[in-house]
């Protein structure tokens, strides 16, 4: 299928290399040139200076940017130039709002728009591993479902546009509150005298068990927060959580709470750690 991907940040970069390595014909735009050419050097594809360039006639465009509003800078510059028809598919976590906003206009030019939000950090990106949740018409995400099961472990539809959004905010309130919670006992059995990598596999083994747990415990032991997902990328995440949640009435007292203890690791200079770093604040 003829593609293009926007954005080759440390998820999207593997991502378009996946596809390409699946047969797809992928051409690539990122707005640092530099990285382009690297993707386009280690994968073969075709890199281009300019968005208009990088998706003319693609029938499937993909994002994975950066916010509200580089969404919608990009899907302007896309719409008028990718194939009559075509699917947008955009993995930038966004709020559902802008979601719904890009749908309205896609439709209004005879494409469609599928917010597929993903979990799975570099690691995943990087294994084909990621976790996709998607919203959008039925037609559409059967459309390009062949196209984003090259770089993920699982896929579900949610809903309408705007539910995979809505889903990943899930996704990011149950992160934080587990992390929380991990750094609190890390922290906890440290004063308390205890071997640390004991204690993990004493409790990883029984209802405590968490994949933050198995593998971000040992290097939270160690003060080490180099892993791919930064708290400032967390505290945006969170933001869009909360906003959706004075919105429909729903309480998030917890996720409130844990996102200022983010800003106070943000204060320590923190902003590029990773979201285990909660600990820090509590050793500091």
């Amino acid at each position: 299928m003829k593609t293009a991907f926007i954005g080759l940040g440390v998820m999207g970069f593997p991502m378009a290399g996946h596809l390409k390595a699946a047969g797809h014909d992928v051409a690539v735009y990122n707005r640092s040139p530099e990285k382009a050419r690297r993707w386009s050097e280690k994968h073969g594809g075709p890199a281009f200076p300019t968005i208009a360039e990088a998706v003319a006639g693609a029938e499937v465009v993909l994002l994975c940017v950066g916010n509200d509003d580089d969404v919608r800078d990009v899907v302007a510059q896309v719409l008028p130039a990718m194939a009559e028809g075509g699917v947008i598919v955009d993995h930038t976590t966004t709020s559902a709002k802008v979601a719904r906003e890009m749908a309205a206009l896609a439709a209004a030019c005879g494409r469609a728009f599928v917010d597929a939000p993903v979990s799975g950090g570099q690691a995943g990106a990087e294994n084909g591993q990621l976790t996709i949740m998607a919203g959008g018409d039925e037609a559409s995400y059967d459309r390009v479902l062949p196209v984003i099961e090259v770089y993920a472990k699982a896929v579900r539809r949610m809903g309408d546009v705007g539910a995979g959004q809505l889903t990943k905010m899930c996704n990011q309130i149950a992160i934080a509150g587990v992390v929380q919670g991990v750094a609190e006992a890390l922290h906890f059995a440290k004063r308390a005298g205890l071997p640390t990598d004991d204690v993990l596999a004493a409790i990883s083994k029984g209802s405590a068990q968490s994949w933050q747990m198995e593998n971000r415990w040992p290097t939270m032991a160690r003060g080490e927060f180099e892993f791919g997902f930064a708290v400032d990328w967390m505290r945006k995440d969170l933001g869009i959580a909360l906003d959706e949640a004075r919105s429909n009435g729903a309480t998030l007292p917890g996720t409130a709470l844990i996102d200022q203890f983010y800003a106070e690791v943000q204060a320590m200079g923190g902003n590029r750690w990773d979201t285990s770093s909660l600990v820090a604040r509590l050793e500091k």
